[in-house]
């Protein structure tokens, strides 16, 4: 009897026909990222290549086939999942720690000829690449998409409708934000600016989407010079009223496909403004040797990664909104745990249903993680009808969730105790809680380098020699991706000069401990940089907080906690009860009441 998954016997004969194309071809080794050609997180299932091919369904991961190996490189959040997931397939898990290749890096030291569909390759990624391999006398072909090939079923682009996101909830017009935009090509001495991913393009228009999970954008293109502003869209996609709003601005929509044929119009001697990470190889490969390319973040990128104040407004609004969500749901979870079935999965409709219900809600942000015991020692765990965790027993209980509204974007972790959690269980929910406290407490030199922050979150974790393998933070878009750049709040990054900390910024503070085949824990809330003075050393910062929902106390040793932890905690219950309370009542605000009582 063959105990493999449909998926996975499907998964040798799918690697077979891709070898086939790959001898008639001469390639040795065929790379597939998790990307498309706007390098997004989530990708439509269109360029879900590495998934289909694979079986790993995770959300980040780097595949490799050559005529005798294959292999996903995953870091430490995707080891469990993509150990169970690989079982069988054929595919070698690499795991991605320090010290260690990276799938580039192990492909350049094989050398050969190296395919990788162009269209999805980061300039920089394809750059490091080919230097690697022209080292062994190898070469990079970006011309070839072998998955064409073979992926008879491929899903179809998406064509869901582009809509505007409006005033109030917009603050500033399109207009001004492409005047922006054009002073700052302007000081760089660019003629053009392409723009491939779809948060930059999004916010620049204020204009919104369903084409990618979670993230209320869509799948588009833009060139902007003095004079021309271009949004490259399926046809199908925008109506004629929208079309006309947009061309009363000075936007001209075209067809989504006539990028190629935009790109290769741009008159040699032009100076075309891209940023090397966030544009791919392919789409660059139309230009004509003559344009100049000026290379640095997209501007756009830290235009809306710093919110203003009229967006803020609204972010609280919405955080006040998504914590009465979640105190209705909380209050629904403890008047039914013992009393009937509740799984993982069960949380995640309730909960999803409960945000559904405030006013301004749009979607989930990312698909919801509830967690139980051993399932939350996998960061980005994700319960499906086929493999699912009852809750029961004794132990803790992992929710990361948020939701998009109109007027802001949430992500929210909290630990829910299950029967009576141990000691030890306990203690690390303690220490996470401290680190996130120490590091919400901070005032730290305006402009600082965001990864540099890292430490402070993990002192009082290290302090018991315990660590965290994923980042402390990421910024938070403003109706938009949940994971949004420059900012991050990781060691791991580099700390370069766009990094830095500027008011305004919304960011995650979120760490964690993970105990494998035991359980998990990370407790998270979102805050936002603001200003908080200067002195004679410069100017400073500081975290507003913006979530607002309880930390349950029961998953904590209080004894372990200093003088400082507990005065922070009891402000912020403080502050959530009053905040929440308006919006509540019945079960729901009487358990906001008892989980925000001083300790």
């Amino acid at each position: 009897m063959n105990s493999q998954s449909p998926l996975q016997q499907s998964v040798p004969a799918r690697l077979a026909r891709v070898r086939e194309v790959m001898a008639s071809e001469g390639v040795d080794a065929l790379l597939v990222p998790s990307a498309d050609p706007h390098l997004s997180e989530y990708l439509p299932g269109y360029w879900q290549g590495r998934q289909w091919l694979s079986g790993f369904h995770g959300s980040v991961g780097t595949l490799v086939v050559t005529r005798d190996f294959a292999g996903v490189w995953a870091d430490s959040r995707y080891w469990e999942q993509a150990q169970k997931e690989l079982a069988g397939s054929g595919i070698e898990l690499m795991k991605l720690r320090p010290g260690h290749p990276s799938a580039l890096e192990w492909l350049g030291e094989q050398g050969g000829t190296v395919a990788v569909d162009g269209a999805v390759m980061a300039l920089a990624s394809a750059r490091q690449l080919r230097e690697r391999l022209q080292a062994r006398s190898g070469r990079l072909r970006t011309d070839l998409d072998v998955l064409a090939k073979v992926w008879s079923d491929r899903p179809a682009l998406p064509a869901n409708p582009v809509y505007q996101h409006l005033a109030p909830h917009a603050t500033v017009n399109r207009a001004e934000k492409l005047v922006e935009l054009r002073n700052t090509l302007r000081d760089k001495g660019a003629d053009w600016h392409f723009l491939a991913t779809l948060d930059d393009i999004a916010w620049l228009f204020n204009l919104r989407g369903s084409d990618v999970s979670y993230n209320p954008v869509f799948v588009a293109f833009a060139l902007v010079s003095q004079d021309k502003a271009m949004l490259f869209v399926g046809a199908s996609k925008v109506d004629e009223h929208l079309r006309r709003v947009l061309a009363a601005d000075g936007i001209e929509v075209r067809d989504y496909r006539d990028i190629d044929a935009a790109l290769k119009a741009i008159a040699p001697g032009a100076s075309l403004l891209v940023d090397p990470a966030r544009v791919t190889q392919g789409l660059l490969d139309n230009l004509v040797a003559q344009v100049r390319l000026i290379e640095g973040i997209n501007p756009t990128t830290l235009s809306k990664s710093r919110k203003g104040e009229g967006d803020l407004a609204h972010i609280r609004q919405a955080m006040e909104q998504d914590g009465a969500a979640l105190c209705e749901f909380f209050a629904w979870f403890e008047a039914h745990q013992g009393q009937e079935r509740i799984t993982e999965l069960t949380i995640d409709e309730q909960l999803s249903a409960a945000r559904a219900r405030r006013p301004g809600y749009v979607s989930l942000s990312f698909s919801t993680i509830a967690a139980y015991n051993a399932n939350g020692a996998m960061p980005h765990y994700r319960a499906t009808d086929e493999s699912h965790a009852v809750i029961e027993g004794n132990g803790l209980l992992l929710i990361d969730s948020g939701g998009q509204y109109l007027g802001g974007t949430t992500d929210i972790t909290r630990m829910v105790p299950i029967g009576e959690p141990s000691q030890a269980q306990k203690a690390d929910c303690s220490r996470v809680l401290k680190g996130m406290i120490a590091l919400s407490r901070a005032r730290f030199p305006r402009g600082i380098l965001s990864p540099l922050l890292d430490a402070i979150a993990r002192a009082p974790i290290w302090a018991d020699q315990v660590d965290y393998g994923h980042g402390t933070g990421h910024g938070v878009g403003y109706f938009m991706n949940v994971h949004e750049g420059p900012q991050v709040i990781a060691y791991q990054a580099a700390p370069a000069p766009q990094t830095a900390m500027l008011p305004g910024m919304i960011s995650s503070i979120e760490p964690g401990t993970y105990r494998p085949g035991e359980w998990g824990v990370r407790i998270e809330n979102l805050v936002v940089n603001r200003e908080a003075g200067s002195s004679e050393f410069g100017e400073f910062l500081e975290f507003e907080t913006l979530t607002l929902c309880p930390i349950d106390t029961r998953c904590l040793l209080v004894e372990t906690l200093g003088s400082d932890d507990i005065a922070w905690l009891n402000r912020y219950h403080q502050t959530v009860r009053e905040r929440l309370s308006p919006l509540l009542g019945g079960d729901a605000l009487a358990w906001l009441e008892r989980r925000t009582a001083p300790i």
